[in-house]
């Protein structure tokens, strides 16, 4: 088994409702499927369902197997879990998931490619190897000269051959039209021996192991030829008169055609202007006649449409007289007279329903003259009816009358047709569609035998096809008028067979065919699928399942000709088609042929590197791309024979199978018949002269020209040169270049394309020269196709000869020197190390091609083989082509994660973020690529962003590729960046400039390419360092967490200025630099931003609330217990007032004007006690104080100190105390809208009930702080949401730290029981556990909204809004406030669940559910409430009071961190509740969670945004990534 890093592992995404039987998916042995959900089925328990088989079991195409899912973190995590399969077989497969009641929410198909094995080594032969030859089998003569006469293929080049069918052939000879479907072909043998299937199958075996030839046949299941003998015995075989009665009326015409043929032919018609020579329009115009006015209406087919009218009115005049009513139940009650079709198609045999007659004409009464009333309405009704059925039938005879003379016109008109000439009995006026095995007779007495089923079971419809049909259709079934139209093309040897819908409606030709498969199953390697387009698929899928069991790995090839590329895909996915038949011939010149090559197979030269685990991509059906197939018209005549090498030559440097046709290679100027070729292919001897007829060599036609392409298309395939580039020189010159990525060799093809007759086209004479980059390695083939001095061309009676007058002068594998078609070749230098020779053409004639082999020039190709030997330690896809340096550079002699292992996750912000405004900060910025736009980030994301849109589809026009291929400015960016900083980071600088030296000096072409597998090396390395860093939660963690926790890294970095305000010296643990300003040594500790790219830098980095409510999630969970530490005391330090500040600046430029803040803090450093090993340590920490009385200046730190635990005393007993103060600095100074009420800030402890309240209507003290801006809408300086009074989450925040400290002073851990505070001038002291209990008992009374009238504890019945919710505030100054829905309430819930009833904090998340949850976060208001508006708008200002300048940032708008606390409320109660409720809530986290992980992974940004509009659309002013957005949803993962 391979190692998993080697294992290429191929990722289906399951998304709800998503039905893929039309998208192919094509995978290798040896590969690993992995089924992962889609964001739509995360949550939900789904069942992945497939017939691919367990190891050692038998395939059944009905039998399907739940796949297992597996945990790689070990824990039930739906964006990381998938259920696998081991690739080990060939064939087409399903696979379908569905999950509760639905069995089936989605489907689809993959296609596993067989390993073909050549050789009495058994080596492999790769599909794109592939060159194959199709024999006509009946031109190979008797059975022991075939050696002789497949040799050509062989001597030729060719690697696999194709046989038309090899069984006894119809009377017709057509090599399609088979008449014994078991039978070695008898003709084969010679007089008195007997060859069979045991001799063709040595045959076969010698050819795979002494000649290194595969053989594949064909299958025909549409037919069989009208002469097989088994359908005389088996006549239900076929469509026949007995079991598809609904052709009769189409045979009757096919009948009426037969004789106007007799009739033509005897010249019956001559005076009526058709003759039995059809040589001029007007002859085709008089069989119009003749149709319409003696054919259609002799024939009457209307009839067999039709009701006979009056005793349908006998049959309804004896119901009416008798009384009886309508069946209800089959009427329905509706009107509406329904007609039966007559199943035996009889004439006037169509029946009236008599229940919907009696339901439609009902009489006034039972009167006799009421109910003649009644029987004339019907009559004239059914009348009616009738006329519309000669209407009918009359567009249907149109039809048949224009198809009919078309058909004559191309048979005996047209130019390119086969001008049969007079119409005789042998060549009719139309071919036959139903086989007549009697005598003649005449159409009367033809008529009479309608009667006799032991008779009409044998008038068998032939088959043909149908230009333009539906090919899932069945066009001889029910319902189709096919026949009676005369739209097929018929092929008057075959009769189509009728399979039914499975074996048990016609068992003996199931059988029969079944036999046939396995028989060739069992000689040949491969199958062609003949007519697959028109082969019923449930057919196709038995047949080929039998064959597969005979030989797994049988090869597939068909042809579809069904117009369309999706509908193609149906047959190939469900058939498991390995090859589909594409022809260069299909093309209109040399473009068109360019883009074929181009099309089928390869990737662009330069294709990023992927990565062996990577999603499954939709691709196009393996191709084999054919110069000629045996179907193509001759494409000497079409074209010229000097075109015969150059496209042969453009076919074989495509990236696929490819392969030709016997006869092409000898330039045989005609296209060799199927149906009437009878002459024999020459054998190989390799002195034959180029005008032996029975024998040909090296010198005949194009041979030598094929044998050197088909060597170099096979040594392409085998060596991995799987890129593909094609130039369009000029008009007629295409120039192919296959590149071969680990080794940067390329070979480039010239080929001239004649597709003009160069005797009447006149071909341009100077042609352009040609820049090859690179060293001209050698000539490796050049051919020119030339005419010669000899006898022209003479058809052969018994052998099927070319032409002798054209030859090939080819040379192989010589210097460029030698050449005779370049003149001459010139060196120039493009750029450090990128040579580019010029070659100017001298004998480049039409008909020539020519072959270089190109490496880059010796300095480049050393410098990527050395960049392939450093890349080498991260993938071993870079092993091959690497070269190990002597002497390597200092910067490179550690391995990168060694360079790695000493950096901080302060440094990895450095190295793989920063926004441009962090980067300001020190002189830089984010990289700008011109024309397109800035990078997210200066570090490593940024670019890994963009180049993860690259990679999928490679796509090298990318901007941000082409600024690559220009210069070196991103690559000096990348490097440059690092090392002007210093330690580890330099180092790491170091290595990727070392890196980028070499990456300097190849072709910029590559550069794209290795700069690409530098970063993702680099990044990787650096990903994995974080995570080491990081806690076990995280490192055991899935994709999804490890990706939150990366946010961590994101967020929290050391600028140029230090963020955080000092701490105390008596620290341990602190980091210290030498500041990039002052020289001097200071501590740099790190600092979180609240959000990018607007929260980022500067004084507006810091806010208080939101680094507390992001702390938990992206500090303590990730295991950043230092950090964490030092960023609770540094805010410590900042007390003032008994508040935590909101805007931080430094501590120096603080605003105090928030009163969550502090208990955000409050609430870290109790989830810092409880999550921390030894936690409590840190509430003995010593704090310096910046301000330790509310008035003084800042203090320099160090002067005043106490231990944390003394500034948590002193917030509380400041909130008991209350406070009131007004902001320093009021006015425009610090905020430019705030009016002057303002500015004033208050907060108490309400002693009714034990709540933390304050504020006023003029400002905004939660994290809901919009303040309007517009003067315009008069909402300048007034507050969008101040929630002043109790606002809930600080009541449940307050609580959850009275309670915690309770404890702790219980366990001797915090000093303090109580504070003393002085109410009405008495000294009172108020204990913890006593305010504890006072809030507990309070909460509900004051914060439930039950909506019963009646409710002692509501004040304010009438501004119920919503019932069954909690209060978003208590005691509001606009008391309608308290009462609206807002997401608040769920946060009190997860801090102090103690505070809620179960069954009522239930109902109200039910509410806040269904009315406020939405795709990504949570609506910030009642979307029923009258000042509701979700979309976001800063930028607006017009005269809507409650819109502009964004006033409605928290009254509708969706933020993310709220549902993480509204998740993990749901996760707590649902536990409380019972079994079931729990595991539909675990549903819907998983569920919302999965369109998080989902945005995360697509996000330019990687992280989650602050807002979105309504619904998850979203919002340009929003923070692209946000602090607590990602660590609340971290939070939600950690409680799952």
């Amino acid at each position: 088994m391979l190692p998993q890093h080697l294992k290429q592992i191929r990722v289906l995404m399951l998304n709800d409702m998503e039905n893929l039987e039309r998208t192919l998916f094509r995978l290798e042995q040896g590969f690993e499927l992995q089924f992962r959900l889609g964001p739509s089925l995360q949550g939900k328990q789904v069942m992945v369902h497939t017939n691919y088989p367990l190891e050692g079991q038998p395939f059944e195409r009905k039998k399907f197997r739940v796949l297992t899912w597996n945990y790689p973190s070990g824990k039930e995590d739906d964006s990381d879990k998938f259920c696998c399969l081991d690739l080990k077989r060939a064939g087409s497969y399903e696979y379908y998931f569905g999950y509760g009641d639905t069995d089936k929410s989605g489907n689809g198909y993959i296609v596993v490619d067989p390993v073909l094995r050549v050789g009495e080594d058994d080596h492999v032969l790769p599909l794109d190897c592939v060159t194959i030859q199709t024999y006509l089998s009946k031109c190979l003569g008797r059975f022991d000269g075939w050696l002789d006469r497949l040799c050509v293929a062989k001597e030729s080049g060719y690697n696999m051959i194709h046989f038309t069918p090899l069984q006894t052939l119809g009377e017709s000879r057509s090599c399609y039209s088979l008449a014994d479907q078991l039978a070695f072909n008898p003709e084969f043998s010679p007089e008195g021996q007997s060859y069979s299937w045991t001799e063709l199958g040595a045959l076969v075996e010698k050819l795979k192991t002494e000649w290194n030839i595969l053989c594949i046949t064909d299958v025909v299941y549409n037919h069989t030829a009208a002469n097989s003998l088994w359908l005389k015995e088996h006549p239900e075989c076929g469509y026949n008169l007995v079991n598809s009665p609904h052709l009769r009326p189409a045979w009757i015409l096919d009948r009426a055609l037969w004789h106007l043929t007799t009739r033509v032919a005897e010249g019956r018609y001559k005076a009526k202007g058709l003759p039995a020579d059809i040589t001029s329009e007007s002859h085709l115009n008089a069989i119009h006649g003749v149709l319409w006015q003696d054919v259609f209406p002799q024939i009457k087919l209307w009839e067999f449409y039709q009701v006979k009218v009056e005793s349908a009115v006998e049959q309804f005049r004896t119901q009416l007289q008798n009384g009886i009513k309508p069946d209800h139940i089959k009427t329905g009650g509706k009107k509406g007279l329904k007609i039966i079709q007559d199943p035996n198609y009889r004439r006037y045999g169509n029946t009236v329903d008599m229940d919907s007659a009696l339901e439609t004409f009902v009489p006034h009464s039972s009167s006799p003259q009421h109910i003649e009333e009644c029987c004339g309405w019907l009559r004239q009704k059914l009348n009616d009816l009738n006329d519309e059925q000669v209407h009918i039938v009359h567009q249907h005879q149109e039809q048949a009358s224009n198809c009919m003379v078309g058909n004559v016109m191309y048979e005996r008109l047209a130019e390119h047709g086969p001008r049969l000439g007079p119409v005789t009995k042998k060549n009719p006026l139309v071919t036959r569609y139903f086989t007549f095995p009697y005598q003649d007779m005449t159409l009367e007495q033809e008529m009479l035998l309608l009667d006799q089923p032991e008779k009409t079971c044998h008038f068998l419809a032939h088959n043909g096809w149908v230009m333009g049909d539906d090919p899932l259709r069945n066009f001889a079934e029910p319902g189709s008028n096919v026949y009676l139209r005369r739209e097929l093309i018929c092929w008057g040897d075959s009769v189509k067979l009728r399979y039914g819908r499975g074996p048990e409606d016609c068992p003996y030709l199931w059988d029969h065919m079944k036999k046939y498969t396995e028989i060739t199953a069992n000689y040949f390697h491969g199958v062609r699928l003949d007519n697959c387009h028109s082969t019923p698929l449930h057919v196709a899928e038995f047949m080929l399942d039998a064959a597969r069991t005979v030989c797994p790995n049988l090869y597939v090839v068909a042809e579809l000709f069904t117009g369309s590329e999706e509908l193609d895909n149906v047959f190939v996915t469900k058939l498991g088609i390995t090859s589909l038949i594409r022809e260069a011939m299909s093309a209109g010149d040399s473009h068109e042929e360019g883009r074929l090559v181009y099309r089928y197979g390869g990737e662009p030269v330069g294709a990023l590197v992927q990565p062996s685990l990577r999603p499954l991509m939709p691709s196009i059906a393996h191709a084999m791309f054919l110069d000629v197939t045996h179907d193509n018209e001759c494409p000497i005549q079409l074209r010229s024979a000097l075109d015969a090498l150059p496209s042969s030559a453009m076919v074989s440097m495509a990236c696929c199978a490819t392969g030709s046709t016997r006869g092409y290679d000898e330039l045989v100027p005609h296209q060799i018949s199927v149906v009437k070729e009878e002459r024999f292919y020459p054998k190989w001897n390799p002195s034959a002269a180029p005008t032996s007829a029975g024998e040909v060599g090296l010198q005949t036609g194009i041979i030598a020209g094929k044998l050197a392409l088909n060597r170099l298309h096979q040594e392409l395939a085998a060596q991995g040169f799987i890129q593909v580039y094609v130039d369009q020189v000029d008009a007629d010159i295409v120039a192919i270049t296959r590149h071969c990525p680990s080794t940067h060799q390329s070979v480039v093809a010239v080929c001239r394309t004649a597709f003009w007759d160069p005797k009447s086209h006149q071909y341009e004479t100077n042609i352009p020269p040609m820049f090859i980059p690179g060293k001209i390695e050698e000539v490796v083939l050049e051919a020119r196709t030339v005419e010669k001095q000899s006898q022209s061309y003479k058809k052969d009676d018994d052998y099927i000869n070319g032409m002798p007058e054209y030859t090939v002068e080819i040379k192989e594998h010589i210097p460029l020197e030698e050449s005779t078609v370049v003149k001459q070749a010139g060196v120039t230098s493009k750029g450090r190390s990128e040579f580019v020779q010029e070659i100017t053409f001298q004998k480049l004639t039409p008909g020539s091609v020519i072959a270089f082999r190109v490496n880059l020039d010796p300095k480049a190709q050393k410098m990527v083989g050395v960049l392939r030997y450093y890349l080498s330690q991260f993938s071993p896809k870079y092993r091959r082509g690497s070269v190990a340096e002597e002497n390597p550079p200092e910067a490179l002699r550690k391995p990168l994660a060694q360079l790695m292992s000493k950096l901080t996750l302060a440094d990895l912000n450095t190295l793989l973020y920063r926004c441009d405004a962090e980067e300001q900060e020190d002189g830089g910025g984010c990289y700008s690529i011109p024309g397109w736009e800035a990078l997210k980030y200066a570090g490593l994301q940024g670019l890994m962003s963009v180049l993860a849109n690259i990679r999928p589809n490679n796509d090298l026009g990318h901007p941000v590729c082409a600024n690559l291929r220009q210069g070196d400015w991103l690559i000096d960016f990348v490097s440059n960046r690092l090392i002007h900083r210093e330690g580890p980071l330099e180092q790491v600088g170091q290595w990727l400039a070392a890196m980028f030296t070499y990456l300097k000096h190849i072709p910029r072409y590559l550069i794209p390419c290795y700069f690409d597998g530098i970063l993702v090396s680099t990044y990787t390395t650096a990903l994995d360092a974080a995570y080491k860093l990081m806690s076990s939660f995280v490192q055991n963690g899935s994709t999804f967490v490890c990706h939150l926790a990366l946010g961590s890294v994101q967020m929290s970095g050391v600028g140029r200025f230090p963020a955080l305000p000092q701490l105390s010296m008596k620290l341990e643990d602190v980091p210290y630099r030498i500041s990039p300003i002052t020289g001097q040594k200071e501590q740099c500790c790190v600092s979180m931003a609240a959000g990018l790219p607007h929260f980022s830098s500067g004084i507006f980095r810091c806010w208080g609330r939101d680094t507390f409510i992001a702390l938990r999630g992206l500090m303590l969970l990730t295991g950043r217990h230092i950090e964490a530490r030092n960023i609770i005391l540094a805010f410590a330090g900042t007390l003032r007032h008994g508040l935590i500040p909101n805007l931080l600046g430094e501590g120096r430029c603080a605003r105090y004007n928030c009163r969550d803040a502090v208990w955000w803090w409050l609430q870290c450093i109790q989830d810092y006690v409880v999550q921390v090993p030894d936690g409590h340590e840190i509430l003995r920490c010593s704090v310096t104080r910046m301000y330790p009385t509310d008035d003084c200046e800042p203090l320099t730190p160090g002067e005043v100190e106490q231990p944390l635990y003394d500034v948590i005393q002193e917030a509380l007993q400041r909130h008991l105390e209350g406070i009131s103060f007004r902001e320093r600095n009021a006015g425009p100074k610090i905020d430019m809208n705030m009016r002057d009420e303002g500015f004033s800030v208050a907060a108490k402890v309400d002693p009714a009930t034990g709540f933390v309240s304050g504020g006023n209507r003029f400002n905004c003290g939660t994290w809901m702080d919009k303040m309007g801006e517009s003067e315009r809408a008069r909402n300048k300086g007034m507050p969008a949401t101040p929630r002043d009074g109790a606002a809930v989450e600080i009541v449940g925040l307050s609580k959850s730290a009275i309670r915690w400290l309770v404890e702790l002073h219980a366990k001797g851990l915090f000093p303090y029981d109580g504070a003393k505070v002085n109410r009405d001038g008495k000294d009172v002291f108020i204990s913890y556990a006593q305010w504890n209990q006072h809030i507990q008992q309070t909460f509900e009374a004051c914060f439930w909204v039950s909506g019963t009238p009646q409710d002692p504890h509501e004040k304010h019945p009438d501004l119920v809004h919503k019932k069954g919710i909690y209060k978003d505030s208590y005691g509001a100054s606009s008391p309608w406030c308290d009462y609206q829905l807002r997401p608040n309430f769920p946060i009190a819930m997860v801090v102090a669940p103690e505070l809620f009833t179960g069954q009522r904090a239930w109902r109200a998340l039910e509410v806040a559910e269904e009315k406020l949850l939405g795709p990504l976060g949570m609506k910030t208001l009642d979307p029923d409430d009258m000042v509701y508006c979700g979309v976001y708008d800063n930028a607006l200002d017009n005269d809507n009071y409650h819109r502009a300048r964004g006033f409605n940032y928290h009254q509708g708008p969706e933020w993310l961190w709220p549902v993480g606390f509204f998740l993990r409320a749901k996760l707590y109660f649902a536990k409380k509740l019972d079994e079931e409720t729990y595991d539909k809530t675990v549903t819907l986290v998983k569920n919302v969670l999965s369109r998080h992980y989902t945005h995360l992974e697509r996000s330019p940004w990687k992280g989650l945004p602050e807002l979105t509009n309504e619904n998850g659309q979203f919002c340009p002013f929003s923070c692209e990534t946000q602090a607590w957005s990602m660590a609340c949803v971290l939070e939600v993962l950690y409680d799952l």
